[in-house]
């Protein structure tokens, strides 16, 4: 009797072993890594309308060429990627770029235009190899593929909270920019995919871990990165009476100086507000 007992608890023993060993192999780290599975983003403070005594929107662009924002660009899951993906799912509402006013998120995109976004058929001409004179039509199917999305526009509201004596900053949504390019590999211009409004994204970005350049066992999540403002931006819109981007009246050097003359402007607008 005693033996049987002794051999169910061996097999019991091993069993349990096998378990350790098997998630011990799963794991990367000698160390039991977070899981972010079931994390949620810490809720932004109720904003009371009558505290804010002076609000502008701005419009940024990310560039993901920038030293700053190269995780953006991290092969194993890219921002657009994770965007994509739950946009294509359905897991989040997406918006038509094309209509009047898009960052207003005036019309939602169906989810088939989305999956179908990116894909183009395109048409060349190309000679035969064993006739050069002659010509055919070759149809080329272009899949869509991260590394075409170089740029994310981002609208953010900033506004002076009475009650902090302080100046905030909430994003109010995200637009992946692809790259354009026609059946020859040449560069056509950049296009809006479509505008996410940002609440709606909080909860999937806190849930996905960005790569830390600098330290592999200190990550954080994306809706970290985006809270902390752990990126690099231009400023290429503000709030004005004629609705244009700063490209619409300056160039070159001058667009450069004009927002960097914005972004100074809202620094200042703190200092400013002390006054009151």
């Amino acid at each position: 009797m005693m033996t049987i007992k002794k051999i169910a608890g061996t097999i019991v023993l091993i069993l349990a072993l096998q378990n350790i060993w098997g998630q011990s192999a799963q794991q990367q780290n000698p160390w039991q890594e977070r899981d972010r599975k079931d994390a949620q983003p810490l809720p932004h403070e109720y904003q009371r309308e009558a505290d804010v005594f002076w609000s502008k929107n701005i419009w940024r662009i990310i560039d993901t060429r920038e030293k700053m924002n190269k995780p953006f660009e991290y092969p194993q899951q890219p921002l657009i990627q994770i965007i994509h993906e739950a946009a294509k799912r359905g897991e989040i509402t997406v918006y038509d770029p094309a209509v009047q006013d898009a960052d207003q998120f005036r019309k939602v995109m169906d989810t088939s235009e989305v999956i179908s976004m990116g894909t183009k058929i395109d048409t060349t001409i190309q000679s035969l190899p064993e006739n050069p004179d002659s010509e055919q039509t070759v149809i080329v199917r272009n899949e869509l593929t991260w590394d075409k999305i170089k740029k994310f526009r981002i609208k953010e509201v900033w506004f002076f909270d009475t009650k902090t004596s302080a100046m905030q900053v909430r994003i109010i949504g995200i637009a992946p920019v692809m790259e354009d390019y026609d059946a020859q590999g040449n560069y056509r211009g950049d296009m809006t995919m479509y505008w996410v409004p940002f609440e709606q994204m909080r909860g999937l970005l806190a849930k996905r871990e960005v790569f830390n350049p600098q330290n592999d066992s200190k990550r954080f999540s994306w809706e970290d990165l985006f809270e902390m403002r752990k990126f690099e931006s231009y400023i290429y819109k503000e709030s004005n009476v004629y609705d244009r981007n700063v490209q619409e009246y300056a160039t070159g050097v001058d667009a450069q100086i004009e927002s960097e003359r914005i972004k100074q402007e809202l620094f200042e607008k703190e200092h400013d507000m002390w006054e009151y």
